[in-house]
């Protein structure tokens, strides 16, 4: 087996907040069976919004704003594999994750070949009111070339900090960790 390198791209606002156990227990997984993993908390990163001046487009892919989203995209397309994690805020992906995939906009075309997994959870017990979140990140995934989705992991149920431990979403995010 080959090691691959496992990106996992926490949206929580909240650390230790349910989707980011989630991300925790895909990375157990993938690291038992091999691979390299590095979670990066979006929180803890500073991401501006798009300005859609399109200035990177005429500079080689470089945005003009100074912040950490060239080290972020730069693991995204380094990576083999990749894990978007997001509560869901009024059906569908938060602030932080829908600007980290804005920003993509500079060099989207060289995230190439990479296997996704999404992760998502809400208060709501009903999957299906996930599914536009996942439509989104299936909107992404759209415009990369080879992009492939591996797999989604649906935390319902989960209001308070810790709700989905003990809860079959934990096994299913270890297990496709494993799988990777």
């Amino acid at each position: 087996m080959v090691s691959k390198k496992v990106l996992v791209l926490s949206a929580s606002p909240r650390k230790g907040g349910n989707s980011d156990l989630l991300c925790d227990q895909f990375m157990l997984g993938a690291e038992e069976a091999g691979h390299q993993a590095e979670k990066i908390f979006l929180r803890d990163k500073e991401i501006n919004y798009c300005m859609a001046c399109d200035s990177c487009q005429m500079n080689g892919g470089i945005c003009d704003q100074d912040d950490d989203m060239a080290e972020v995209l730069d693991k995204m397309i380094a990576a083999d594999v990749i894990v978007l994690a997001t509560p869901v805020y009024f059906y569908t992906m938060n602030a932080q994750m829908k600007t980290l995939i804005d920003r993509t906009y500079s060099r989207y075309a060289a995230i190439q070949n990479k296997d996704f997994y999404f992760i998502t959870t809400a208060a709501v017990r009903n999957k299906q009111a996930l599914e536009r979140t996942i439509e989104g990140f299936r909107g992404f995934n759209s415009v990369l070339s080879g992009a492939n989705e591996k797999g989604i992991i649906y935390g319902t149920g989960a209001w308070k900090i810790g709700d989905i431990k003990g809860t079959k979403a934990m096994d299913q995010a270890y297990e496709m960790g494993k799988m990777v």
